[in-house]
């Protein structure tokens, strides 16, 4: 089993940034596609990012330009670099994983953390 545990999460003013951190129970590299979903009360849970086993990635138009996903394999570590961020980026953060394929879909993924908060005021 896939352990995920995400952290980092806050309150900060608009245009600031956060960086959230995932780190995984077993020190198994490149096997998964790795990704980052948010959501809010009531709503579905949403695609932010990912990062294929090849270190490819792929964003959300929402967030490209902004955001950056990145992962150390040697410290089971995925990271979600977030900059200048905006009141709709308010949401709970999680992190996911796959065997060897991604997706945008939610559904798709077999493993998920508790997730994070993270709080952008105005």
């Amino acid at each position: 089993q896939v352990q995920l545990v995400e952290s980092g999460g806050g309150s900060v003013q608009d245009g600031g940034s956060l960086r959230l951190t995932c780190t995984a129970s077993v020190a198994t590299g490149n096997r998964y596609c790795m990704a980052w979903f948010r959501q809010t009360p009531g709503n579905e849970r949403a695609f932010v990012a990912y990062i294929r086993t090849d270190a490819a990635t792929t964003y959300a138009d929402s967030v490209k330009g902004r955001f950056t996903i990145s992962q150390d394999n040697a410290k089971n570590t995925l990271y979600l670099q977030m900059n200048s961020l905006k009141t709709d980026d308010t949401a709970m953060y999680y992190c996911a994983a796959h065997p060897w394929y991604c997706s945008g879909s939610a559904r798709v993924y077999s493993y998920w953390g508790k997730g994070t908060q993270v709080t952008v005021s105005s």
